[in-house]
């Protein structure tokens, strides 16, 4: 497939209309103390939004307390809702459209830090909290289905111009669709039709609270495409789940990611393994495991630009909805190769964290094509997210003199 499509023209998304095709992906900023939107996190979107992309994603805004990965991440509640408006405000101020990302972290969820339940398929232990996910009843899942709907409802009210479904890297519902994590035998379990049961009731529940408020936001999701990890989610079963998304009608878009947060995140990532950093931002004895075993856990995949293309291609051949390209995504080849491949977004991480403005500079360098990002996949970023999330390489220095 090859298709004539500019990254920087305007674009549809659901009832948007995006300035670009270009979406700041959500990752964890590691700015919130308090649970609660800080001036930090602000200027962390507020950049990329001055820096020229069509819209920035805002990680990871749980349905519950007990949904997530750590007790400092922002939970949907009446007392956030000031300090969301306020985000949300100042990215509009830069011309820019605002995401928020809605899930359940499930087995990834810090029970300890949370001080709250988590749940999974199964009952499972999380060595980072040092904590057992409770087994999910029937009336847990549907508790859960139903938070994200009352979540797509406050997104609404904050002023968001989309929400981000979670059903990737093994959070709860990717959970649900690893065969590996997810043992049951009752109605969620066993087929992946049942197994996806809780990824397509979720969607469908936003889709419907969405649709039911008369909101102008569209609704995409972060799917699973691989695992890759053995007995995991495999791609041929994540593009049935994908097709089964594209036919229920709930999304106008879906994100395609990889890895286990669980098991093996640097599937995701590619380039560096951290583990220095990682186990420095843990106490004993975590940090003594991290050093001693950390290369079981943290594996090294090599770096190349758009890592993930090869298995994207899958979905883009057989998928007819929007399709957002995640994973090396640094310049304006990998851009326009990802158009030219039929995807209609492109998502990017570490560049836009190490240079908020980069998508102004690729823009302004036009046809020559010599702008790049200066991210060199050290990852050390990963390690930061623990205190407060950035760019070991540029700081903040280079984002100031750019931005005066």
């Amino acid at each position: 497939m090859t298709v004539d499509r500019d990254v920087f023209a305007p674009a549809p998304l659901g009832p948007l209309t995006l300035r670009n095709r270009i979406i700041k992906a959500a990752t964890f900023e590691g700015a919130t103390p308090q649970a609660l939107v800080t001036d930090d996190l602000v200027t962390y979107h507020r950049l990329p939004a001055a820096g020229g992309v069509g819209m920035t994603t805002v990680a990871y805004l749980a349905v519950t307390p007990g949904g997530r990965t750590d007790g400092k991440q922002i939970y949907w509640r009446p007392e956030a809702m000031p300090g969301l408006r306020r985000l949300t405000d100042a990215v509009h101020a830069e011309g820019a459209a605002i995401s928020a990302q809605i899930g359940h972290a499930g087995p990834v969820a810090n029970a300890r830090s949370n001080e709250a339940l988590a749940y999974a398929p199964v009952r499972f232990f999380n060595p980072l909290s040092m904590r057992f996910a409770r087994k999910a009843s029937r009336e847990d899942i549907d508790d859960i289905i139903e938070a994200h709907a009352h979540a797509a409802r406050y997104a609404i009210d904050a002023g968001f111009d989309a929400v981000e479904v979670h059903l990737g890297h093994n959070y709860l519902a990717s959970s649900f669709l690893s065969p590996l994590i997810n043992r049951r035998d009752d109605e969620f379990g066993g087929s992946l039709a049942n197994r996806a049961k809780v990824a397509r009731a979720t969607v469908l529940a936003v889709r419907r609270a969405v649709d039911k408020a008369g909101a102008p936001i569209a609704v995409t999701a972060k799917l699973n495409m691989t695992d890759g990890v053995r007995g995991g989610i495999s791609i041929e079963e994540a593009l049935q789940t994908a097709k089964w998304l594209e036919s229920d009608g709930g999304l106008d878009a879906i994100e395609l990611t990889a890895g286990s947060s669980l098991v093996n995140p640097m599937y995701l990532f590619r380039g560096d393994v951290p583990i220095k950093e990682f186990a420095a931002a843990f106490k004993p004895p975590l940090r003594w495991g991290i050093r001693m075993t950390g290369t079981k856990f943290l594996r090294q995949y090599p770096y190349r630009d758009a890592y993930l293309l090869r298995d994207a291609k899958r979905f883009r051949a057989e998928l007819s909805m929007p399709l957002i390209l995640l994973g090396g995504i640094t310049s304006r080849e990998t851009m326009d190769l990802a158009m030219a491949e039929g995807f209609d977004f492109v998502a990017m991480g570490r560049a836009l964290l190490a240079e908020p403005d980069l998508c102004n500079r690729i823009q302004a360098d036009g046809p020559r094509h010599e702008v790049r990002s200066v991210c060199n996949h050290c990852n050390q970023c990963m390690a930061t997210i623990y205190s407060r999330t950035h760019c070991v390489v540029t700081g903040s220095p280079v984002v100031q003199e750019r931005f005066g």
